[in-house]
């Protein structure tokens, strides 16, 4: 049985009675919950019951549930049944935070209708819950059904200039910034009666800079740059930064220095984030020494580097074989109070050829506190698939579920792909069943589809 909580919550796990832990699971095996929405009650409890709740009120609150909403993101129907069991079983008032986040799973799976029913039945909304519904009907593409929830938003009190900068983030993340250009600078007269108060200034325009990005449209994306002079739109620190990582990923990262000077020259006083773009153009025009050089400078100049900062060193000095310094300045990071992060073992793993030390590598990552997200699953599956090795395969997959995380789409696929690449046809096909199952989706394999298996 997976853990309920992820081992990063160990101190929380730690207080908590065994049979809580096992609690939602046995419940659920015997008597299933069905998928709906009752009305928040205090369950009836015998006077035991009662005094175990008091004991473990502090225990199961929001940081609890959010958690373990977490590790079934994956699987939306086990995620509904402990949302509903906290409230039932544990008299657990959900919080606008935990409907939101439960809102976000199920829009993941476009179960659009459950969560408008969560909608109906949260006490509190807030500009979160419908930038998560944007997101989520932007990401499958619909459009049309994100602009009518923000015609919707009335009924909320929230239809204003934040939600509608929301809507437009979404379709500018999700590469519909077409659309969002046209809601802000487009000719429909009926939208633009919706939004006459609304500035569209430099915020919305950087907004569409980065959609172009996302979309990785240079072309346009040069072009809608001298569009903002022509308009007479000033052009800010953040504008400067996006545009200087479209130059970087566009190939042409000494264009990124060039206007890193501009900067300078204009008296735009730099921030870590715009030290960082120009920290990885320089690296990658004129070498990774002179990225640390810049570094210093930044150091000397009073801004101090983050986490993003000493991963684009390593990631640098990893690209260019100089593993050994990598690991010098993961060392490093904690002793000047910047723990590593995910991203930061994830340029070290890309790099590393041995398996015996990407695990070894993997163990320290969770020893210093540093908890594995699905991608780190993924790139590592991935990877020993290609090179052949499945006991490193499993071994990283049953670290995955120890840690409470349900697989999803892209992990199943990378153990299947490994699995038929070994010709373990029939393992392969019972978790390409069990993934459909759980209504991810499977790629589609002649092997599986065949009927072939070892024994044929």
């Amino acid at each position: 049985m997976k853990p309920l909580i992820p081992s990063h919550l160990s101190s929380l796990v730690s207080k908590i009675r065994p049979s809580f832990l096992l609690q939602f699971h046995t419940s659920i095996s015997k008597n299933p919950t069905p998928i709906s929405f009752p009305d928040h009650q205090t369950p009836r409890r015998s006077n035991t019951d009662q005094n175990l709740s008091v004991r473990e009120e502090h225990i199961v609150n929001r940081t609890t549930i959010l958690e373990t909403l977490t590790c079934y993101s994956n699987d939306w129907k086990r995620a509904m049944e402990f949302f509903n069991w906290v409230e039932s079983e544990y008299g657990f008032k959900h919080t606008t935070e935990t409907y939101n986040h439960m809102i976000d799973i199920l829009g993941k799976f476009f179960e659009y209708d459950l969560a408008w029913q969560l909608i109906d039945k949260m006490p509190v909304r807030d500009h979160t819950t419908f930038r998560v519904m944007f997101k989520r009907y932007v990401s499958a593409h619909l459009v049309q059904e994100a602009i009518s929830t923000y015609d919707k938003l009335g009924e909320f009190n929230l239809k204003d200039e934040t939600s509608f900068l929301n809507l437009i983030d979404a379709l500018c993340e999700y590469k519909h910034v077409i659309e969002a250009e046209e809601l802000c600078l487009g000719k429909d007269k009926n939208f633009k009666e919706k939004i006459a108060s609304f500035e569209m200034g430099t915020k919305v325009y950087n907004m569409i800079l980065r959609g172009w990005y996302k979309m990785g449209w240079w072309s346009k994306c040069r072009e809608f740059w001298g569009q903002m002079d022509e308009y007479g739109i000033s052009k800010n620190l953040f504008s400067y930064s996006i545009y200087m990582d479209i130059q970087c990923k566009s190939g042409k990262p000494w264009k990124a220095v060039k206007l890193y000077k501009e900067m300078k020259k204009k008296g735009i006083k730099l921030d870590v984030v715009a030290y960082n773009t120009v920290i990885r153009a320089i690296g990658v025009s004129e070498g990774v020494d002179v990225a640390v050089h810049l570094g210093c400078e930044m150091l000397e100049l009073g801004c101090e580097p983050n986490v993003v900062t000493y991963n684009t060193i390593v990631k640098l000095l990893c690209e260019n074989g100089r593993v050994k310094e990598a690991y010098k300045v993961l060392d490093k990071m904690s002793k000047r109070g910047c723990a590593p992060n995910v991203i930061t073992y994830h340029c070290i793993f890309r790099c590393l050829e041995k398996p015996n030390e990407i695990l070894a590598m993997l163990d320290r990552m969770i020893e210093s506190g540093v908890c594995p997200t699905m991608d780190t699953y993924v790139l590592l599956i991935r990877k020993f698939g290609r090179w052949g090795f499945l006991r490193p395969v499993f071994i990283v997959w049953e670290k995955m579920e120890n840690h409470g995380l349900s697989p999803n789409e892209f992990a199943y696929n990378a153990l299947i792909d490994a699995l038929v690449e070994k010709g373990m046809i029939d393992m392969a096909r019972k978790y390409d069943e069990e993934m459909l199952a759980k209504g991810l989706s499977a790629k589609l394999r002649p092997e599986l589809v065949n009927g072939e298996s070892e024994d044929g």
